[in-house]
């Protein structure tokens, strides 16, 4: 019986990537000269720094250029309201998510389940096993998810007649 896994993960080289190259940019661009700017990664947290609410602003678009010209998508990013400002700096943690939680996985199920396609999703962990009879079931299953509206970026792995 053919199977897929939906998972959802980060590629960490590419998000280190990103940062770098953000901080590269900063280094070079004119509106940053003599002004305090960083922009650091610790696990799967970015943190954005700069003297004030506007500049910190610009950094999170620079940043999100390079996430997107490296192919990680911004869906289910964590990240505060408004810049933080503590002493003379502002500034905002982006925080991306690893795995698929329970809730977000019962929705994905029950969206599946609902569109009547000839597939059984489970549970498993923080993935989604997907089995079905045919082959072209599940590629329809993987069209699917792909149009709806899941805030998480979703990737399909372990494709397996």
């Amino acid at each position: 019986m053919p199977t897929f896994d939906i998972v959802s993960e980060i590629d960490t080289v590419e998000l280190r990537n990103a940062v770098d190259n953000t901080a590269r940019e900063i280094d070079t661009r004119f509106d940053f000269r003599g002004v305090v700017a960083e922009i650091a990664l610790n696990d799967l947290t970015v943190t954005l720094k700069s003297e004030s609410e506007f500049q910190v602003k610009q950094l999170e678009d620079i940043f999100r250029n390079h996430c997107t010209k490296r192919g990680i998508s911004m869906a289910g990013v964590e990240m505060d309201d408004k810049p933080v400002h503590s002493g003379k700096t502002f500034s905002q943690t982006m925080t991306f998510k690893q795995g698929i939680d329970q809730p977000k996985a019962k929705e994905i199920t029950r969206l599946i389940k609902d569109s009547k396609l000839k597939v059984q999703p489970s549970i498993q962990g923080d993935k989604i096993r997907v089995s079905g009879k045919k082959r072209d079931d599940l590629q329809e299953c993987i069209a699917f998810l792909k149009k709806a509206e899941i805030d998480l970026p979703l990737q399909f792995e372990n494709f397996r007649d």
